[in-house]
């Protein structure tokens, strides 16, 4: 007996299947249009969200304990998200794969012969040493989240000195002698930035400085606010200790040790500072949400 099958309900499921890829890739190329573009990692499809934020640091400093590491003019870096008065200004990491904090590697300077202290050091460790800053000496410092951004709308729309972004982080140092985990602060313990476009009060030997939150003008149809000339600043926060430098338990040991020693880690309240400069802007979360296409 010859059994014939017919090619038709398979066509179907084919045509069904291939029209699901075509509707899912729609689906997960639908952006926000138009002026707000710029938003498409806000979470505009979480109704807690009242309005999208968006902040580009394009200049400033950090100092850190000993280290002072600038900000070169042809850098951005990006924070955004958004925020609801229901929440307590908690921020949203975006659903489509946003990054709330962008990881631009910042070049420390002076390199490994800048960071380290190499005081007591001897023998192989000399070598190494010696070899890495022959091979490699830059260093770079990456700011990377620790918990969760708080942006607050009445302090960045009353101008006054509470914080306009609490941002918890620590930062990567990254160099092939310095192994892939050394960190300044952790999840647990980070560096705290209360950036303020106001007045910090710091303990000494720190003294106050005011920042800014610019200039604003708004949109045609008032669904977007830019700022421009935005300063935000604390020099009142503390910095822990270097961690896990190095690469075998006897290095991350001695080298760790030598980075804290030259850098002056932990760096308690009033030896550091953070000056970001840049642009930001706030957009109405529901008219992102219907520019979608």
């Amino acid at each position: 007996m010859r059994i014939r099958m017919s090619i038709r309900p398979l066509a179907a499921v084919a045509a069904s299947a291939g029209a699901a890829l075509i509707l899912a890739s729609s689906a997960s190329a639908a952006a926000p249009t138009g002026p707000y573009v710029p938003y498409k990692y806000c979470p505009y499809q979480n109704t807690n969200v009242i309005s999208c934020v968006l902040s580009n640091t394009t200049s400033g400093s950090f100092k850190l304990g000993n280290a002072t590491v600038p900000i070169p003019a042809g850098t951005t870096i990006t924070a955004q998200g958004g925020f609801g008065f229901s929440t307590g200004f908690d921020w949203y990491n975006a659903a489509n794969g946003g990054q709330t904090l962008t990881p631009v590697p910042l070049k420390v300077p002076g390199g490994l012969i800048g960071l380290v202290s190499t005081g007591g050091w001897s023998g192989v460790l000399i070598d190494l040493f010696n070899a890495a800053v022959a091979s490699v000496n830059d260093v770079y410092a990456t700011a990377e989240l620790a918990g969760n951004i708080k942006f607050d709308y009445l302090a960045f729309l009353f101008a006054n000195n509470d914080p306009i972004f609490t941002l918890p982080i620590k930062v990567h140092l990254t160099n092939p002698f310095l192994g892939s985990s050394c960190y300044i602060g952790s999840n647990s313990n980070p560096v705290t930035l209360k950036l303020t476009g106001g007045t910090t009060s710091p303990p000494p030997p720190n003294t106050p400085i005011t920042g800014s939150i610019g200039t604003g003008q708004g949109s045609a149809n008032n669904t977007i606010n830019t700022f421009t000339g935005v300063k935000l600043v604390d020099n009142a926060f503390s910095v822990p200790a270097a961690s896990n430098c190095g690469f075998l338990l006897l290095d991350k040991l001695i080298i760790t040790a030598g980075v804290n020693l030259k850098e002056g880690l932990p760096s308690a309240a009033g030896k550091n500072s953070a000056i970001l400069q840049g642009t930001a802007s706030i957009a109405d979360r529901q008219a992102v949400s219907d520019s979608v296409q």
